[in-house]
């Protein structure tokens, strides 16, 4: 497998990203075309777009809510027990202080880098992003969402 960094640590459901979405929005401009196309089924056809376009956001909403509120959990109890077994100490206390897209970011960061990069994140409140930069050698997560 590739090595996973920075440039690359996003990840792409092709079923999702690449099928689903694109057919959906082909529909839903086609549909918005024939409102206009066919002034006589204007009411059919703007209630299909409707539809589609309730379709393409609550199947967008619905895949973020079930998928990243379970992802969020397991990310916050992984760093837990990685820093426990690091350091000896408990995360928790730390946790208060962090945000998640602070502590999803963390985790990409090595056994050794990790412990520092938590106390450097605290005390200059670093952004994820400058978080993923700071990391010297990746920790993959090929398994995330």
């Amino acid at each position: 497998m590739k090595e996973q960094n920075y440039k690359n640590h996003i990840r792409f459901y092709p079923a999702h990203h690449f099928v689903f979405y694109p057919i959906a929005f082909v529909l839903a401009i086609a549909s918005a075309i024939c409102i206009f196309k066919y002034p006589f089924q204007q009411l059919q056809f703007a209630f299909i777009t409707a539809i589609l376009i309730l379709i393409i956001w609550l199947s967008f909403m619905l895949r973020q809510h079930y998928a990243l509120g379970n992802q969020n959990r397991i990310v916050r109890l992984e760093m837990r027990l990685r820093y426990y077994v690091l350091t000896q100490k408990r995360f928790e206390p730390l946790e208060q202080q962090l945000s998640f897209d602070q502590i999803a970011a963390l985790r990409f960061a090595s056994d050794e880098e990790l412990p520092d990069l938590v106390g450097r994140t605290i005390n200059e409140s670093l952004s994820s992003k400058d978080i993923k930069k700071a990391i010297r050698h990746w920790t993959p997560d090929h398994m995330r969402l």
